[in-house]
């Protein structure tokens, strides 16, 4: 008698299966074309994210790797080399989708348009295509933000309006984070999952699925070297927390590392406004809403202070706003002591 073959791990057999395109898959319970399409965008992002950490794990041995351009970009910021390549991967490897017809990141003053993609592009990808390049040249974690939009008219005279809709709008979100390990989270809006780059498969790996953000936790992120630009709420919330135990300050000035801590463990991450920037430095639709967007699938909370973030209309493609998110009951005690010194002003001002 022969005994039928029994597996010695079928989980672990399964783990290594899951990868980024079967999973989108899964998700949405269907094979038709749009799922079909998603899927073929998350495999694009994820080759932008598998060239882009193969040529960071290479900076410092390749010529013209590090360093600035010289170049500013339309916000008025200095241009890193690294900068300037992964925003071209994202090019590249998108003109190859058919699917997509725009793309727009920071690193570009209007979208950029794929004329032959357009007749059947139906989606938009917005990106940051390195996030903290400033931590590049030392060696520190990295990342890229992005989301998917769909396209909802034909944009002839390429004004790109259509993106200026709230942050609900977005049909994916998601983060590449450039480590220890290459890590890329996403969400279609079902949940917040996480993957990991096996170099050996050459695969995204599912390790992580359905990721809840603690409803507390103790890191507050936050670059206090802004202190006496901030309003005085903000400097209430972090005199708040200096005086009591049971939180730690963490923060790497890339948004995407300070984000997954948040993320995985718990706390708040802010990038307030300032006297000179009231607005704050983050843009919203290729930064906060995307993120705002993972938190909120995670139970998280994100919001510019004083309003939900996904809520926000954008009037321009470059918008910025203040940025608070990461668990619910540390984002309202931020709020609250926003709303307490908003109190005091209408209080003063009222006849």
């Amino acid at each position: 008698m022969v005994e039928s073959y029994q597996p010695s791990s079928e989980h672990t057999l399964d783990r290594d299966c899951t990868t980024l395109s079967r999973h989108v898959l899964q998700q949405l319970q269907s094979f038709g074309p749009e799922a079909q399409d998603l899927s073929a965008l998350m495999n694009r992002i994820a080759l932008a994210g598998k060239l882009i950490a193969r040529h960071l794990s290479r900076a410092g041995l390749v010529a013209d790797t590090l360093g600035f351009t010289g170049k500013t970009n339309v916000q008025g910021e200095d241009v890193k080399k690294m900068d300037v390549f992964a925003n071209d991967v994202f090019i590249s490897v998108f003109k190859q989708s058919g699917l997509v017809c725009r793309l727009a990141s920071e690193e570009m003053d209007k979208p950029y348009y794929i004329p032959e993609n357009c007749p059947i592009g139906r989606y938009t990808l917005l990106y940051d295509p390195i996030d903290g390049s400033s931590n590049v040249d030392i060696n520190l974690n990295v990342g890229s933000i992005f989301a998917i939009r769909r396209q909802t008219d034909d944009d002839l005279d390429q004004s790109a309006s259509d993106l200026l809709t709230h942050g609900r709008d977005q049909l994916a979100a998601g983060y590449i984070l450039y480590g220890p390990t290459t890590v890329l989270v996403y969400s279609i809006g079902n949940g917040v999952h996480s993957f990991t780059l096996d170099p050996s498969l050459g695969e995204f790996i599912l390790t992580a699925e359905n990721i809840q953000v603690p409803q507390h936790g103790p890191t507050y992120s936050v670059n206090e070297g802004n202190f006496w630009q901030w309003e005085e709420s903000i400097r209430d919330f972090t005199r708040y927390v200096h005086r009591h135990e049971g939180y730690s300050s963490r923060y790497s000035g890339a948004l995407v590392g300070d984000f997954h801590r948040i993320l995985m463990q718990g706390g708040v991450f802010l990038y307030p406004g300032t006297k000179k920037k009231p607005e704050g430095k983050l843009r919203l639709l290729y930064e906060t809403a995307p993120l705002a967007f993972l938190i909120e699938q995670a139970g998280g909370s994100a919001s510019t202070g004083t309003e939900r973030l996904l809520d926000v209309v954008p009037t321009e493609l470059h918008q910025r706003t203040p940025l608070v998110i990461g668990s619910t009951e540390d984002v309202s005690l931020v709020e609250s002591f926003i709303q307490e010194r908003l109190r005091e002003q209408a209080a003063i001002a009222a006849p």
